[in-house]
């Protein structure tokens, strides 16, 4: 992609109402559009990190045997009426709309009841569980503090898997698989190290605990207390003595953070199976109960923590596997061809581009490539005899390079 062939620009400033850090480099740098608070509009630039972390969250989903739909964001109300979640003093942050004939409708949050909803066309016999299957798309939530830019939403990007199972044994395993995922997820995120297990309460899906993944951030909403050396943790809001020597923690050993929840994991016992009359038959013919679960994450959410995280006081610094471009071209002068040369040549080995070919003084390019924050800058220039220079967004250190030399670099 050329600079000149992008509708976005960078701009100097974000909206003056716009407090959240995430949201106001995203905004300058041509990442998002704000539309109104807690819902933003993804530019070419920002969709592609979505997508990126898209696939990442995918391909672990797909690893453990998820298999991905897509459900419909209107919801029928009878279904939420027979799980007794219909009423918003049960569930207070539905947005709800109407037909034109009057009936009424939910604006999904969570999925549990319309995907056990089809559950029942599909499952009728021990033969068809376990399963999972899981979904990546847009959620609304009526939230009352939607200023933390993609921190906290109104409307935004989740992957959400609920999965089946014919006893509790296959489901803990099942449950612990995911939970497994989740950490492989965060690691290759480069949140890996700063992202705990947090036993939580279990709210309006189950009387055990659920888990949190907590992100380690001074901009986090949630208190947690960690225990460094299991890499686990409890929310503030479970904290209770009983709970501590419950979980097998010492107090003494937990360190107070604070956190923003990038996933959650719930166990549904057969909650909401059981309240939409859906069962199986065993070997026996009998009928059973199914057991539920539900695994979310939060994929907008983690584009923001990703952008605050690694940000520095010059821009954005994103993960070479998550990046729009791996590599920020900047064009000196008018030296096109060989500019063009270099720009086919990484192409050709897979290695994205964003050419820099707008007719700007260097200091504009260079403050544009920092803002934008791709992993590599590459710059060519008449004065560079040749060659290219090279720089790491993460270092200050540049190398001058042969083109053959800069592809191998970038090919290791």
């Amino acid at each position: 992609m050329k600079r000149t062939e992008l509708f976005t620009k960078t701009r100097k400033n974000a909206p003056a109402d716009e407090v959240a850090l995430n949201a106001q480099l995203l905004i300058r740098a041509g990442f998002i559009h704000k539309e109104m608070a807690g819902v933003y509009a993804y530019l070419p630039l920002g969709l592609r990190v979505i997508e990126n972390i898209k696939q990442i969250v995918r391909e672990e989903m797909d690893a453990i045997g998820g298999q991905e739909l897509a459900m419909t964001t209107l919801q029928p109300k009878d279904i939420w009426e027979k799980t007794d979640r219909w009423d918003d003093a049960k569930v207070d942050n539905w947005f709800k709309t109407k037909l034109a004939n009057g009936t009424e409708l939910g604006v999904g949050l969570t999925h549990e009841e319309p995907v056990v909803d089809v559950l029942r066309d599909y499952v009728s016999s021990y033969k068809d569980l376990p399963l999972s299957v899981y979904q990546i798309g847009s959620k609304f939530r009526n939230e009352l503090r939607a200023k933390s830019g993609l921190l906290r939403g109104r409307e935004f990007l989740m992957k959400d898997m609920y999965s089946f199972s014919r006893t509790q044994d296959e489901h803990e395993k099942l449950y612990e698989q995911a939970v497994e995922a989740y950490h492989k997820i965060y690691q290759r995120l480069g949140l890996g190290d700063i992202t705990y297990r947090t036993y939580a309460d279990g709210g309006i899906f189950t009387e055990r605990f659920s888990d949190e993944f907590q992100t380690l951030s001074e901009v986090g909403e949630d208190t947690i207390f960690v225990d460094e050396a299991k890499k686990i943790a409890i929310n503030k809001e479970i904290m209770t003595d009983e709970n501590i020597e419950k979980l097998g923690l010492d107090k003494n050993t937990l360190v107070e953070k604070r956190g923003v929840e990038v996933g959650n994991t719930f166990h549904l016992e057969s909650k909401y199976t059981d309240a939409l009359d859906v069962y199986f038959a065993d070997e026996g013919d009998n009928r059973q109960s199914i057991i539920g679960g539900c695994y979310g994450i939060g994929i907008s959410r983690l584009m923001g923590v990703i952008a605050e995280h690694f940000a520095d006081d010059k821009g954005l610094v994103w993960p070479d596997n998550i990046a729009p471009s791996r590599v920020y071209l900047v064009q000196i002068g008018d030296n096109v061809d060989q500019a063009q040369t270099i720009y086919d040549a990484l192409n050709e080995k897979g290695i994205t581009v964003l050419w820099d070919d707008r007719n700007e003084r260097p200091g504009v390019k260079f403050a544009d490539a920092e803002l934008i924050g791709l992993p590599h800058r590459i710059v060519v220039s008449d004065k560079l005899d040749g060659q290219v220079e090279y720089q790491s967004r993460t270092s200050s250190e540049h190398e001058l390079l042969t083109i053959e030399a800069l592809l191998a670099k970038l090919s290791t």
